[in-house]
C-alpha cells in the first residue's frame, strides 16, 4: 500500500441527518476517496440475510446523497453511467441521478468476469462490450472490488476505446463496497487518463461503510478465500458501521461483509449456499479455533490497545479531534469494541454456527 495511503486520515465532509459522508485525506492523493454511511447499507453489509433487490436498494439513499454532495461542490448535473455486468447492475446510480433531475445522457455496458475454479481465481473473460464514445463526459461506474483485475482489464479497454475514437472523459466517479486497492490502482488511472484527455478532472471513489482489505490467506478459520473475501485489517471502516457491528455481534464473525455480490442479488440460493459452507465450516473447526484471534483478525487489531493507538489503527484521530462530541463518542465505540474480546473468551463457536446455520436455512428454504 502507498505512502500516501498509510499517512492519510479520516474527516467528515458531510451528508444528511441518517447519512454521512467522510473523506480519507492525504496531501499526496491525486483524487479523491470517500466513505458513504446510512442504516440500509450497514444492515446490507452486516447481514447476508438481506438479497434480491433489498440489497440493490439498500445503497440508493447513500448514493443519492454522494451525488447531492458532488453537485454541490459544481458538478454539472449531467453522467455518463458504464456498467460492468453481474456486480455492476448492484449499483443504483441511475435511479439516484434520476431523484436528483441529473441527466443520464448514455449507458456503457460491459461484460467482464472472473474465471474461477475450485476457488481460485484462474483467468479473466470479457465477453460483451457496448461503448458510445463522446467527448468531455462524466463517467461514473459502480462495481464490486477486490484485487481490482477485472476492473483494471476493464478501464483498459475503456480509455483505449476514447482514445482512440477522439472521444475524452473529464472526470470519473467510482461507487464501490471494496477494498484499498482501489486506491493505487485509481491513482495510477488517474495519471494514464490526464495523459489521454488532456483537461481529465480526477477520480471522486465513494465506498460503501469502509475501504476494506482482501485476505491473503485462509483466515484465523481456514476457510476465508484469498484474494475475495474482505476483512478489516489495513482497512478503513466508517465510526457507524463499527458500532453497528459492536452492536450486533454474530455479524462480525461472518466469513466478511459482502460474500458474493452478483450471487447475493441474482443467484440467491448459491448465496446462501456460501454463507453455509462457511458456518459449517466454522462448526467443524470450533474446537481449532481460537474464539480470541478470530475477534482480533475481524476487528483488524489485536486486543489491549489505548484509546490513541486505537485512533491511529481506525485512522479516525482527526475525527477525534474535531469536536468533544465526536471525542466522545469514539471513545465510547474504543471501550466496547474492547469488550468484544472479553466476551470472546465465554463466546461459543459451536452455538454461534448452530444459530447462524438455522436462520440461514431457513431463508434459504424461501428461495427454492
Amino acid at each position: 500500500m502507498s505512502e500516501s495511503f498509510e499517512a492519510s486520515s479520516l474527516q467528515l465532509r458531510g451528508g444528511s441527518a441518517d447519512t454521512r459522508i467522510y473523506e480519507l485525506c492525504s496531501g499526496q492523493f491525486r483524487n479523491r476517496y470517500f466513505l458513504l454511511t446510512s442504516p440500509l447499507s450497514r444492515n446490507l453489509l452486516a447481514h447476508p440475510e438481506v438479497v434480491g433487490y433489498d440489497a440493490y436498494l439498500a445503497l440508493v439513499h447513500p448514493t443519492v446523497e454522494a451525488l447531492r454532495f458532488l453537485l454541490s461542490e459544481g458538478m454539472n448535473a449531467e453522467i455518463d453511467i458504464m456498467t460492468i455486468l453481474r456486480g455492476g447492475l448492484n449499483y443504483p446510480i441511475e435511479e439516484a441521478a434520476h431523484n436528483l433531475g441529473i441527466r443520464v445522457r448514455n449507458m456503457h455496458f460491459l461484460s467482464c468476469e472472473r474465471v474461477i475454479k475450485d476457488h481460485v481465481i484462474t483467468g479473466l473473460d470479457i465477453k460483451y462490450t457496448k461503448i458510445g464514445v463522446a467527448s468531455d463526459i462524466i463517467l461514473s461506474i459502480g462495481d464490486i472490488f477486490a484485487t481490482g483485475d477485472t476492473f483494471r482489464l476493464c478501464m483498459e479497454n475503456v480509455v483505449e476505446k476514447f482514445r482512440s475514437e477522439g472521444g475524452s472523459i473529464r472526470r470519473m466517479l467510482f461507487f464501490t463496497i471494496g477494498g484499498t486497492r482501489v486506491v493505487d490502482q485509481m491513482e495510477g488511472l488517474a495519471e494514464a487518463m490526464r495523459r489521454a484527455f488532456p483537461g481529465f478532472e480526477g477520480i471522486n471513489c465513494f465506498f460503501y461503510e469502509g475501504m476494506f482489505t482482501v485476505y491473503t490467506d485462509k483466515g484465523v478459520s481456514g476457510i476465508n478465500v484469498k484474494d475475495i473475501d474482505f476483512g478489516w485489517k489495513g482497512g478503513v471502516v466508517a465510526p457507524e458501521f463499527r458500532r453497528y457491528v459492536v452492536d450486533h455481534p454474530d455479524a462480525l464473525y461472518e466469513k466478511c461483509i459482502i460474500y458474493d455480490g452478483g450471487a447475493r442479488r441474482y443467484e440467491i440460493p448459491l448465496h446462501f449456499d456460501e454463507v453455509l459452507e462457511y458456518w459449517n465450516g466454522i462448526l467443524s473447526r470450533e474446537g481449532e479455533i481460537s474464539a480470541w484471534d478470530l475477534t482480533a483478525e475481524k476487528l483488524g487489531y489485536s486486543g489491549c490497545l489505548s484509546f490513541e493507538e486505537w485512533l491511529l489503527v481506525t485512522r479516525f484521530r482527526d475525527l477525534a479531534l474535531s469536536s468533544p462530541k465526536m471525542e466522545k463518542t469514539l471513545r465510547s465505540l474504543w471501550e466496547d469494541e474492547a469488550g468484544l474480546f472479553f466476551l470472546s473468551r465465554t463466546l461459543s463457536l459451536k452455538e454461534l454456527s448452530l444459530r447462524r446455520i438455522e436462520s440461514i436455512t431457513k431463508l434459504k428454504a424461501l428461495y427454492g
